[in-house]
Order: structure tokens, then sequence, then C-alpha cells
């Protein structure tokens, strides 16, 4: 496996897709990881120029759990299916009472993608069942495209497993409209992706954490629009201390984003 990594780590940097500019190394970003006390790894694509950098490109070959960032593709199956019908469409409360405030009550698209509320996602699950889930994922190419025994925890578990590059791979594509699902829906899931909107520049972005597992693990993706191109972004650390490390995800993606001139 170790091997496995490591060559795909060195196809990273080296870039080999023809079609695609060399992912270069950037060492100098391993000291927002260390002076945060965290191991992780950052990649990031800038389109306004051409370039991909990363931090670690064997850790951004490995698969790990894609928690709370798989509720971007899950709600675009949701969508396909039917099981949801838009932003609009009221799901009722489950009425157990969560840890997460904003769990404890009625939810949309948005307000489930804000909050990241887990029980709206895994009543999905319930509906679409394990077939077509499974189904989905191979439609997309997801990752691993495991579901495992339980359909309503597979992207939390441990089953379902993806890289930041096939997260990095999977967030272009959305952006230009290119996954196969209907335009529309690409747009909405998009849209509710929203974290914060200026004059000139939008943020779209989803955390992960997983947290059902001794190695806690947590993601930041997405990426910022410009009027001079997109620049994408996937990072994902350990989390030893779980909660109190989770702020450093995005502290850590900021500073990479403000490093490259992406976000202030």
């Amino acid at each position: 496996m170790r091997a496995i990594l490591l060559g795909a780590a060195l196809a990273l940097a080296a870039g080999a897709a023809r079609a695609e500019p060399t992912w270069q190394p950037r060492p100098d970003w391993e000291s927002l990881f260390a002076d945060a006390g965290v191991t992780g790894t950052i990649l990031v694509a800038d389109e306004r120029s051409g370039e991909q950098w990363v931090w670690n490109a064997v850790r951004a070959a490995e698969r790990f759990c894609p928690a709370s960032t798989f509720k971007v593709p899950h709600a675009l199956f949701a969508l396909d299916a039917g099981v949801l019908r838009d932003e609009f469409t009221r799901i009722p409360w489950d009425r157990a009472e969560h840890r997460i405030a904003g769990w404890n009550a009625d939810q949309t698209l948005r307000s489930s993608m804000r909050h990241s509320t887990v029980w709206v996602y895994q009543q999905f699950a319930r509906e679409l069942g394990a077939e077509r889930e499974r189904a989905y994922l191979e439609k997309l190419g997801y990752g691993n495209r495991t579901v495992g025994d339980d359909v309503t925890t597979f992207w939390l578990d441990g089953s379902l497993r993806i890289s930041a590059v096939e997260q990095m791979e999977f967030l272009r594509r959305l952006y230009r409209n290119e996954l196969p699902f209907a335009v529309e829906h690409q747009r909405l899931v998009k849209d509710v992706m929203i974290n914060e909107a200026g004059r000139d520049r939008i943020l779209r972005a989803k955390t992960g954490w997983q947290a059902r597992s001794e190695r806690h693990l947590g993601w930041w993706v997405g990426w910022v629009e410009t009027p001079e191109g997109a620049v994408f972004f996937v990072l994902n650390i350990d989390m030893p201390q779980g909660g109190a490390d989770a702020p450093k995800r995005e502290a850590i993606g900021r500073a990479v984003l403000g490093a490259v001139g992406a976000l202030p």
C-alpha cells in the first residue's frame, strides 16, 4: 500500500497527466501545519495562472473518509433521485435532541449544508438505499465507491474513502457543470455551498470531520471564484485533539489562500 501511495504521489508531483500543469511542491507551507501542531496536506489549483501546488504529495494521494464533504455529492444524488425536489423542500426535524443546536429544527438543503446536518443526509441515504448509493458512486467515480454495512454511515465510518487528489478532480468537474447530473442540480448545489460573497470574490466550501474512530480527521475543500478565474483547494489534517483542532482546518486553508492572493 505504501508503494502504491508513493507511486501515486510521485505521479502527482511530476504532473503525470500530460494535459495538466505540473503540481509544484510547496515546502514553505509545511510551517503552517507545524505551527498549528497538526499533520496534513493541501492542494491548490489556481486557474488564474494555471499553476498547481501541493504540500505533502504522498498524503494527497492517500484515501480517507470524506465525512461531511460527502454532503456535496450526496445532495446531487438526492436531487437526481427526486428524494429532494429543490432548495425550498422542507425536511422535517427528526425530533431527536442533537448536540448541535442548528440541527434541532426543520431543514432545507441550504440550512443542512450550512449546519452540516448529518441526520438529513442519513434520511436521504435511507430513502436512496444501498443499491442506488452504490450506483451513484460508480456513476460519479467517487473515491473507492464503497458502501459498507450501514447505508446511514458509510461516508462517516471509513467504508467510503477518497483522496485529496480525487476531491480536487470532483470539485473542478462540479465547477464546470461536468458531472453526470442535471446542470440545474449542479448549479443549485454550488449555490448552497457559498460561505462568503463579496464584490470581487465568492468562496464556496465545505468542511468535514471524521469523529467515529480514534484518529479524527478534518477536511476543508472548495474554491474561490474571482474575475480572473477560480482557485481550488483541498485540505485535510489529522485532528488528535478533536474539536480543539477543528478550527485549524479553515485557518490553515485561509493562510494558504491568502498567500496566493485568492483571499484577503
